[in-house]
């Protein structure tokens, strides 16, 4: 900006974006003082570089507006979990259900986990048809991001909700 652009030649353009063509560092800054503004480089790798004429302060509070904008309709998802083991009783079962039933409809992922203690491990096809069931019910709020598989002591599938565009 200003007289930190070390180029001895740039291409410049006005604050209405018509290019004034390519002059020396010290008539672009004379030309920008004129106008009380600012010279700024835009293109610094271009050959000859690009500098334009405009209020910078006025540039970044606008760039900030819209960067706030941008980060307001960001929707920020989490990721919840539901732990159960493979010898859950019906009940308890129907318990997480609604649990991740509660989060998908919230907007919220859904890590469903089967935790094995001790010798449990050699059942891992029970966990896997618990793991299954479970989203066989949620079908209809979420799709399954991930499958149900073994990691180290736990199976674990993942769940995310279903988009406006893939709702039956």
């Amino acid at each position: 900006m200003n007289n930190e652009i070390r180029a001895r030649e740039v291409r410049v353009i006005d604050a209405n974006g018509e290019q004034l063509g390519i002059m020396s560092i010290r008539d672009a800054l004379r030309l920008a003082g004129e106008h009380q503004l600012d010279l700024v480089e835009v293109a610094p790798n271009a050959n000859p570089p690009v500098c334009r004429i405009m209020d910078y302060g006025k540039h970044k509070y606008e760039q900030s507006k819209r960067d706030k904008i941008a980060k307001k309709k960001q929707k920020v998802i989490t990721i919840k979990e539901v732990r159960m083991s493979p010898k859950i009783d019906e009940h308890d079962f129907d318990v997480k259900v609604r649990a991740a039933e509660r989060f998908l409809k919230a907007g919220d992922k859904v890590k469903v986990s089967v935790r094995f203690r001790g010798r449990e491990i050699v059942h891992a096809d029970l966990a896997k048809t618990k793991l299954t069931q479970l989203t066989d019910l949620l079908k209809d709020i979420g799709t399954v991001e991930r499958l149900p598989k073994l990691e180290g002591r736990q199976m674990i599938a993942v769940l995310a909700p279903k988009t406006d565009g893939t709702k039956e």
